[in-house]
């Protein structure tokens, strides 16, 4: 059971569509962040962890020099990573 049953009664249901990464439901290589945008992570994530994702939780399974260029890229356009 997680957050969403606990605090509001509610749980996730369905699928993501096929050839789709299985948290974030975006077609991406496993080795690249999850999107943090994507509904369909946030509220897996919520569901685990109580609160909502960041761009840093989105990385935190990718390796040192994925998580640097994203950060950059990020950073450049305004948006805070942690």
């Amino acid at each position: 059971m997680g957050y969403l049953q606990e605090r509001h009664g509610i749980m996730m249901l369905g699928r993501v569509p096929d050839g789709t990464c299985p948290l974030c439901a975006v077609s991406h290589d496993p080795g690249q962040p999850h999107n943090r945008d994507s509904l369909t992570y946030q509220y897996k994530f919520y569901d685990q962890h109580g609160r909502w994702p960041t761009w840093a939780d989105a990385m935190e399974h990718c390796a040192q020099s994925v998580k640097e260029a994203w950060t950059e890229a990020l950073e450049q356009r305004g948006v805070k990573v942690s």
